[in-house]
């Protein structure tokens, strides 16, 4: 497949902030640092909780409704949160267009086909699927930007990481991925979603757009755009009121997983990259797990120790600091 052009796909790329200095050219890191790290796993720790939320909340709540009461507080936070820092939105009008995409390839697309597809498949199923997106953000990032290529260390370090998810869920459940096919073929749409939002983000840093205007801007779009169709399809008022323990769901899934989420991973993506962004996705199935024994007392399986070991080689490979650290040992032992 012949790539397409970055600047077409950039072509409508609004420069609403003025023109960054020379010393200040924003350059993405292709070897995340400390920094980096600690928002990954902070971002794994939120997420890794999303899927068992979810599962509460489409327990009770319609899916389409669902999203737009978790996009809805999620935006009614960050406008609190941009008032009481007496900051502005800072969003020209013409990246609107912009936000409007992202809100729906980030936002209401994903999150309705998760939503719903967790209605007929396991919450640790959704997470499986959703850990293909870094397969997906590989891809769409080498066809779509000039700087995030794929390399061979990449797809080895993809293949690693869905090597030891699949190794950590174990034959039992593989077996029963042919049932509820259009679930899953819903999740996994989801997931390319995610990847393409990703690689469409990067270009609000260029604009000089802070990471809380882009989340504040997507979050308010998707959710004035999630609630024609709650009214019109869900039709929320013939359900039952919803228990406390669903609007519990609910709301971290809008304050924590959504707007606080959101904001560290477009920081993320500014500082790294989409592709090594995308990496929280392979870590969301061990954290669930690791939550699970911490807090439920849930046993870990040997291959569960396994699938994590091959997830952290995975991790390393994108990175890079696993081909350095061979390339140093070679090194050494030429020298000796």
């Amino acid at each position: 497949m012949k790539p397409i052009d970055p600047q077409s796909f950039d072509r409508k790329q609004v420069e609403a902030a003025s023109p960054a200095s020379a010393q200040d050219a924003h350059m993405i890191r292709a070897q995340m640092d400390r920094g980096d790290w600690l928002i990954l796993g902070v971002l794994a720790l939120i997420w890794g909780g999303a899927f068992f939320f979810i599962g509460v909340a489409v327990r009770h709540v319609p899916p389409l409704t669902y999203v737009w009461l978790r996009l809805t507080i999620a935006a009614a936070a960050m406008w609190g949160y941009l008032y009481f820092k007496g900051e502005k939105l800072g969003l020209p009008p013409g990246a609107w267009g912009s936000i409007l995409l992202l809100a729906l390839l980030n936002n209401a697309l994903p999150f309705t086909l998760f939503g719903w597809g967790q209605t007929h498949i396991a919450s640790g199923l959704a997470s499986i699927l959703n850990a293909t997106t870094p397969i997906w953000g590989v891809l769409v990032a080498h066809f779509l930007t000039h700087d995030e290529r794929m390399s061979p260390r990449k797809i080895a370090g993809v293949l690693l990481g869905f090597g030891g998810v699949a190794t950590m869920i174990g034959p039992s459940l593989l077996s029963s991925l042919g049932t509820s096919g259009l679930a899953q073929l819903a999740c996994v749409t989801a997931s390319l979603s995610y990847a393409l939002a990703a690689v469409w983000a990067r270009r609000f840093r260029k604009q000089g757009i802070s990471p809380l205007s882009v989340t504040t801007g997507q979050l308010t779009a998707g959710a004035l755009m999630m609630l024609p169709l709650s009214i019109f399809i869900d039709r929320p008022w013939t359900h039952a009121f919803p228990p406390l323990t669903a609007w519990a769901a609910i709301a971290a899934l809008a304050l924590f997983c959504t707007a606080f989420g959101y904001v560290l991973y477009f920081r993320l993506i500014a500082t790294s990259g989409a592709t090594n962004a995308l990496l929280v996705t392979l870590l969301v199935p061990p954290v669930a797990i690791l939550l699970g024994a911490l807090f439920l007392n849930e046993v870990l399986a040997p291959q569960d120790f396994i699938g994590l070991a091959l997830i952290a080689l995975g991790l390393a490979a994108i990175d890079g600091r696993l081909i350095s650290l061979l390339s140093a040992r070679r090194r050494l032992r030429q020298a000796a």
